[in-house]
């Protein structure tokens, strides 16, 4: 059995590996923390320079939008492959995934609701 950090950098591990083969490219940072039975998955330096481009050129909202309708597309249609990597990962269900990104940060979340909390061995005290 796991500890929660293995869980967590497991989880990593699965979404930089998604980012690189699906997105094109890997985050430049990845942190996952389990809570109960939420899984939250944050990842910053995301977009591409073309991406950032993007969201800045066009006038008003309509960089960000797009960029924010593209990604979540692209999430959706990934979906099956990150909720069984979760899956796999934690030994349970997911229930929902939620997701957005910041086209000013280039930090983007990514929540599972799981539908428990995942089972994991206690690590010892020092």
């Amino acid at each position: 059995m796991k500890t929660q950090g293995e869980i967590e950098a497991a989880i990593c591990q699965g979404m930089a590996r998604f980012e690189q083969e699906y997105m094109g490219r890997g985050p430049k940072a990845i942190h996952a923390h389990l809570v109960g039975d939420l899984l939250i998955v944050r990842l910053t330096g995301v977009l591409t320079a073309a991406e950032q481009h993007l969201a800045k050129s066009l006038p008003g909202e309509k960089g960000r939008d797009l960029l924010k309708q593209v990604r979540t597309h692209l999430i959706e249609t990934a979906r099956p492959l990150m909720e069984a990597m979760v899956e796999q990962v934690t030994g349970v269900k997911v229930l929902s995934l939620h997701h957005d990104i910041s086209t000013v940060t280039g930090e983007e979340v990514v929540l599972f609701t799981l539908a428990g909390g995942p089972l994991f061995r206690e690590t010892a005290k020092r």
